[in-house]
């Protein structure tokens, strides 16, 4: 695997809403799909805690920092109206920031 800008987030996720923050943030979910209409996207990894199930974690991998920041340029928009729809999905997010992956 070649080195890669990976954006991570963490979530808490409330168990009703376990299925639809799935579908959402899923590795072929709303936010993938949005996320590979843009160059430069390498792919998503959804990560369930082990010891709680409702946090998870999103690792958003991206060919440079450049491609990210060009994917918020051209999708900004598009990006807000998807979190937006998300919010009902997750009782905590947070950035946990990027990483180079070596």
């Amino acid at each position: 695997m070649s080195p890669a800008y990976v954006y991570v987030w963490e979530f808490r996720v409330a168990r009703a809403q376990r299925v639809g923050f799935l579908a959402a943030y899923g590795q072929q979910g709303r936010w993938a799909q949005l996320f590979a209409q843009a160059p430069g996207y390498l792919g998503t990894q959804l990560l369930q805690d082990q010891a709680d199930e409702n946090r998870f974690l999103t690792l958003d991998r991206w060919a440079s920092a450049a491609a990210h920041a060009d994917f918020h340029a051209q999708f900004d928009a598009e990006y807000r109206a998807l979190d937006q729809e998300c919010e009902i999905l997750t009782e905590d997010e947070r950035s946990l920031g990027s990483y180079w992956g070596l």
